[in-house]
C-alpha cells in the first residue's frame, strides 16, 4: 500500500510541475490567438507551389504553405507538381497563361510576372470542380 501512496504522491507532483511549467513566460508582449487570420506576407521574387493531383485537388501555395489569396505585382517562379495523368495546371491572368499538359505526370516550373488584376488556375479538364483564384495588387 506504501509503494501505490508513494507512486500517487511522485505523479502528483510531476503534474504540479507541468501545470506550473504551462503558466507563460510572463512577458507582457506574448502574443495570444485572438481567432483573427493572419496575412501572409508573399514578396515580388518569391517561388509559388501549384499542385494537382493525384485525386481532384488542385491548389497553389506561398512558400510556408499557405493558400494564395493575395500577391503583390512582381515576378514569380512558380513550381508546379503534377501528380495525375488525367489533370493539368493551367494559370490565367493579366499577361499570364501558363499550363502543364493533361496526360503528363511530374514538376514543371514557370517564370510569370503578375500585373493588379484577378487570376485563376484550373484543371481544363475538371474546370468545373477544381479550380481556385487569387488578386494581385499594386
Amino acid at each position: 500500500m506504501r509503494g501505490t501512496r508513494t507512486v500517487f504522491v511522485v505523479g502528483l507532483a510531476v503534474a504540479a510541475l507541468a501545470v506550473a511549467g504551462c503558466g507563460g513566460s510572463g512577458d507582457e508582449s506574448a502574443s495570444t490567438d485572438t481567432g483573427a487570420t493572419t496575412e501572409t506576407s508573399t514578396e515580388a521574387g518569391s517561388t509559388l507551389t501549384g499542385s494537382v493531383g493525384p485525386g481532384f485537388e488542385i491548389s497553389l501555395s506561398t512558400a510556408d504553405g499557405q493558400p494564395v489569396e493575395t500577391l503583390p505585382a512582381g515576378s514569380y517562379t512558380v513550381e508546379v507538381d503534377d501528380k495525375s495523368d488525367i489533370h493539368n495546371f493551367h494559370l490565367t491572368g493579366s499577361g499570364v497563361d501558363v499550363a502543364t499538359e493533361v496526360g503528363t505526370v511530374g514538376a514543371e516550373s514557370f517564370d510569370v510576372t503578375f500585373e493588379a488584376g484577378s487570376y485563376e488556375f484550373v484543371c481544363d479538364p475538371h474546370a468545373s470542380s477544381m479550380n481556385g483564384s487569387f488578386e494581385v495588387t499594386g
